[in-house]
């Protein structure tokens, strides 16, 4: 990952909703959310979320897809995983150690979202 990139999406992750859509999509994992479920997740006005998905989206830290009549926000987990990478590449000067490993999220199991939208109260 290159410095500029790293930056960006350090930027889009600087601000307290951007860092709470981040993490509800990470907890979605692959299958993502649609604005309005992330919307009852966070509690989070329509208008104000999707200006702070198109910030996530510019990053490169989320994905958009169509899906029928609706948008499926997903969390880039490879590049969230090279973020972390890029972070702790020079921990224990290069040397390498078990305190900077982080889990590699390219998988989540596929009922993550399910249980999120459960939880909302939907079916």
């Amino acid at each position: 990952m290159e410095e500029k990139t790293a930056i960006a999406s350090l930027a889009a992750l600087a601000q307290p909703m951007r860092l709470r859509v981040f993490r509800a999509l990470v907890g979605a994992g692959p299958q993502g959310m649609t604005p309005g479920a992330l919307s009852l997740m966070l509690g989070a006005p329509a208008s104000t979320l999707s200006f702070h998905l198109k910030e996530l989206t510019h990053s490169g830290l989320v994905t958009q897809e169509r899906e029928s009549r609706n948008l499926i926000y997903r969390p880039a987990l490879h590049q969230m995983n090279e973020l972390l990478t890029y972070l702790t590449a020079h921990c224990c000067q290069g040397e390498g150690c078990d305190s900077a490993t982080s889990p590699d999220c390219s998988t989540v199991p596929a009922t993550a979202n399910q249980r999120e939208i459960t939880a909302l109260g939907k079916t």
